[in-house]
């Protein structure tokens, strides 16, 4: 009968299937059982734990327990003598290597200026640990657009166990991310332990645990990640995220009026990387939209200005003064926010 064969159902004699064990129990307690017994189960053939009786080939006798286990036994030695020949060759081999130059300094395996995460699962185990450890603050930068609610699931028991320890967290955004239901519902269920504010345009994901080690992902679909101890790097890194937070306005606050009929915050964004020179891609990248989105900007901004062409654009750009950075709203300061610093304890 097909589905028990061990090529199908591989097992040992050291481990039998339900079917197996109850042939070969019984072929024990009686001496022998009738060959078709053993038509469902094959394996006892193969693993020789049944025999033809040699008085009678219709029947099948079991080959006795205490040499089953002899030779699982010898089985299990050279299994033995085989990991232990293998483990010599590895470490012949390490000394050979260790021969060819000079000593190295061997790095601790925790607690190292730099580690690459290599792996999602990776990554999230480092995440977790950090969080556990964090006391204060955290800083994170979130580029892109709008945040699918998987993202924000994904972190959000992380984010309950550091608002139960009363840690502040303050997210940067880009200003595309304030049209997501998503984060607000967020915010709303942190209840006041997220701050978050948006710009025209981030650095690349970044994450800092109590300013002293940092995340941040080290290829473009995020499977490797940088683990930062090192405290000039973490210093680094915090000193942008504060000038970045400075610049940027709160979510609560509108975006300011580009005082231009006609254009809007975003396109005001978009004018002013399209008189740098980038491509419609670039754009659609730094800003966190589809590129579909920036091109339709685009020809609004053409139709607005009156240009005809794209090197039009850019001479209308610059005469209506679109080609420098975005206003910011009156009731924001640029330099200094002091009840946000004090609420974070900077």
């Amino acid at each position: 009968m097909a589905g028990h064969g061990t090529d199908e159902h591989p097992h040992g004699a050291d481990r039998l299937c339900g079917a197996g064990d109850r042939v070969y129990s019984r072929a024990v307690r009686r001496g022998r059982v009738p060959r078709a017994d053993a038509d469902a189960v094959p394996c006892l053939l193969e693993l020789a734990l049944l025999h033809p009786d040699p008085d009678d080939m219709d029947w099948l006798v079991p080959t006795a327990p205490q040499e089953v286990m002899t030779r699982l036994l010898r089985g299990v030695y050279d299994e033995v003598s085989a990991s232990q020949r293998r483990v010599g060759s590895a470490v012949a081999a390490v000394e050979w290597y260790a021969g060819l130059g000079p000593r190295l300094p061997v790095a601790a395996a925790e607690g190292t200026a730099i580690r690459v995460l290599d792996g999602l699962s990776r990554i999230q185990a480092a995440m977790d640990a950090a969080t556990e450890a964090c006391t204060t603050e955290v800083l994170t930068v979130q580029p892109g657009g709008i945040r699918p609610e998987h993202e924000l699931t994904e972190g959000l028991h992380r984010a309950l166990a550091l608002r139960g320890r009363g840690v502040r967290m303050r997210d940067l955004y880009t200003h595309v991310a304030r049209h997501g239901q998503g984060l607000i519902n967020y915010l709303e269920l942190m209840d006041g332990a997220v701050q978050a504010r948006t710009l025209d345009e981030v650095i690349d994901r970044l994450i800092l645990f109590d300013r002293t080690v940092a995340f941040i992902p080290a290829n473009a679909d995020r499977t490797l990640a940088l683990e930062l101890r090192h405290p000039a790097l973490v210093e680094y890194l915090v000193t942008v995220f504060e000038r970045l937070w400075r610049l940027a306005i709160p979510l609560t606050a509108p975006l300011p009026d580009t005082g231009i009929e006609g254009i809007s915050h975003r396109e005001q964004s978009i004018a002013a990387l399209l008189a740098e020179g980038h491509q419609d891609a670039v754009i659609a990248e730094r800003l966190g939209i589809s590129v579909r989105t920036c091109r339709a900007h685009i020809a609004r901004l053409s139709e607005t200005l009156g240009a005809a062409s794209r090197t039009q654009l850019g001479v209308r750009i610059a005469q209506v003064g679109l080609d420098g950075p975005a206003r910011r709203p009156a009731d924001v300061t640029p330099l200094r926010d002091p009840a946000a610093e004090s609420r974070t304890a900077l």
